[in-house]
């Protein structure tokens, strides 16, 4: 069992966890970009979130999670001094870090906070860290000031203008490649955006390096059941080991939005049962 020693929500579909995990906060093979998989109890599904942050001296992991399907609603309704039943990790590989340049950082929804850690560590390596946090609306514009803390440049991009700029990710990037040598992307987020952000660094006039942090069904976290397989360079992978970082002009994202689609059926039937069951159904 593994306690919540704190938590709160960033926004009202949002919500920040410390949880003590001594094995993995204190294990220094936890790097940016590795995640956990996480059980709440014995009859849960197992589902991957990446680590925020660790802290060895409060032996505690950081996982930031939105309500979107049965689990990630159940986990919201978690306070501090509950537990979780099940915590395995750090998995995946690390995100590779060095002196790229100027990188730009792009986070769409909470993806922002699986940005936040790689971001903190293109800057420790001594690079210009542009970060671009975007969201449908200000809620889901996340961690703007903790960002803001150790980033070079923020900018916040909504859909609906109600924070920032007014438009997409790849508007603000586009500007940025037009006005400034850009060395490095970095794009985590819904599939959707991270391919947009894909097409957009690889045309004629521009080809920059960029990577994606991939997003797809798991299961086991080891490799071998198979469910996180994606087409990276025309070769299958296993997301879970082999990544979940790839570079983004590899990427066959649309194979990746139908294997994700594959049980959208059941999800939407467990959402709607647990929302029954609490009584949330006009939520």
């Amino acid at each position: 069992m593994y306690k919540i020693v704190d938590c709160r929500f960033i926004n009202p579909s949002v919500k920040l966890f410390e949880i003590e995990a001594p094995a993995i906060a204190t294990n220094r093979r936890a790097k940016p970009g590795q995640f956990i998989i996480l059980r709440i109890n014995e009859d849960g599904e197992r589902i991957p979130i990446t680590i925020a942050d660790c802290n060895p001296q409060t032996r505690t992991v950081t996982i930031i999670v939105q309500g979107i399907g049965k689990t990630t609603n159940l986990l919201l309704s978690k306070e501090k001094g509950d537990f979780v039943l099940d915590i395995v990790g750090p998995l995946g590989k690390p995100t590779h870090i060095e002196k790229f340049g100027v990188c730009v950082v792009i986070g769409g929804g909470v993806g922002t906070a699986i940005a936040y850690p790689t971001a903190k560590a293109l800057k420790e390596a001594g690079n210009k860290v542009i970060v671009i946090i975007g969201g449908r609306t200000a809620e889901l514009a996340i961690l703007k000031d903790e960002i803001s803390a150790f980033a070079d440049e923020v900018y916040v991009t909504t859909d609906d203008g109600s924070a920032g700029e007014k438009g997409l990710v790849t508007d603000k990037l586009r500007s940025l490649i037009n006005t400034i040598n850009v060395d490095y992307v970095l794009a985590i987020g819904p599939i959707m955006m991270m391919k947009a952000v894909a097409d957009t660094t690889n045309t004629p006039e521009h080809i920059i390096p960029t990577v994606v942090s991939l997003n797809p069904v798991m299961l086991d976290g080891t490799g071998m059941c198979g469910g996180c397989r994606a087409i990276v360079g025309g070769k299958n992978v296993f997301v879970c080991v082999d990544g979940p970082e790839f570079d983004a002009h590899q990427v066959d994202f649309n194979t990746l939005l139908k294997r994700n689609a594959s049980y959208a059926i059941q999800e939407s039937c467990s959402l709607c049962a647990f929302k029954e069951k609490y009584g949330l159904l006009n939520n």
